[in-house]
């Protein structure tokens, strides 16, 4: 798999990431187990946790599979930092709660380091010193060797990176063809002052694959009560349209959408990384089969036209 590195840093990754959202709740043991063995002989090593996933589960599971299914060292470790507040939706940016949940992701994952450690979206309660403080102490102590966050808006991360007292490396943010907000500013400010992007969701939440164009399949998110809100925010209007343009071009090109949807996706600018996520590893398989090849510029440029922003 090709690698690339994040931003102008000398950390280079696998252009497709392995997430972890699901383990723990959609994926049990032995397939997570499967899933990173087939990731890692596909010659992935970017691999995305957090001690949200699972309430913990999933960076126990990984941490567990460390050593006698892959060897620590052949993997890069991204690790989304904070631990959601108490009766709230919002991570604990403060110093203790970052740097709380660094010490738990390293125990869980059993390890005394991990590659990328990612401060989530900021809390106007906390002040954005505070958190980079939390950082800059990670950084420092070696438990993070580069540090970055998730979730920021282009200004945002501009304050944030030119505040910092070590380099941030990375934003991590939803990015698809169903989604390029990012591109409004989350992507030239990380551009500008040398960052790099990992996308999450870069299949539009499952929907880029084409598989929901004529019905709900039974195992697949839509038909689960839990986790059907997180993808029927894309299977109305207009991204149906782009999923219907962008199944056709991939027809037209002998290709899955799902492979055409990351191929554009990795030619963005900006793009270090996509991380994708699996129920199965079937399903992973299938999408490790994706290289950053580009895209015809033709059909790039139709890609772009159809999902272009509304502004």
């Amino acid at each position: 798999m090709h690698r690339r590195n994040v931003g102008t840093s000398g950390l280079a990754v696998s252009v497709l990431g392995l997430g972890t959202m699901s383990w723990g709740q959609e994926v049990d043991d032995e397939a997570a187990r499967e899933q990173l063995r087939i990731f890692a002989d596909a010659g992935g090593t970017l691999v995305e946790t957090a001690g949200g996933y699972g309430a913990g589960r999933a960076e126990a599971m990984l941490g567990s599979f460390l050593g006698d299914t892959v060897a620590r060292s052949e993997l890069v470790l991204a690790v989304q930092a904070g631990a959601v507040r108490a009766g709230t939706h919002r991570a604990d940016v403060s110093r203790r709660g970052l740097l709380d949940s660094l010490d738990a992701s390293l125990s869980r994952l059993g390890t005394d380091h991990v590659d990328l450690w990612l401060a989530p979206a900021p809390d106007p309660l906390v002040p954005l010193a505070e958190t980079l403080s939390a950082l800059e102490a990670a950084y420092a102590s070696g438990r993070a060797r580069y540090v970055g966050v998730a979730n920021h808006a282009g200004w945002e991360f501009a304050r944030a990176a030119a505040t910092a007292g070590v380099p941030l490396i990375a934003n991590e943010i939803e990015y698809s063809l169903l989604n390029r907000g990012a591109e409004r500013g989350a992507v030239p400010a990380a551009t500008a002052m040398g960052a790099g992007v990992l996308a999450w969701a870069p299949l539009g939440r499952g929907v880029l694959t084409g598989k929901y164009r004529v019905s709900t399949p039974a195992d697949s998110r839509r038909a689960s009560d839990v986790w059907a809100p997180y993808v029927e925010t894309y299977l109305e209007g207009r991204p149906l349209r782009v999923v219907d343009a962008l199944c056709t071009a991939a027809r037209g090109l002998d290709l899955q959408p799902h492979d055409l949807a990351l191929r554009w996706l990795l030619g963005r600018p900006g793009v270090a990384a996509a991380v994708v996520g699996a129920r199965t590893p079937q399903q992973l398989k299938e999408l490790l089969g994706t290289t950053p090849d580009p895209v015809a510029a033709q059909i790039a440029e139709a890609l772009s036209e159809v999902s272009a922003p509304l502004v």
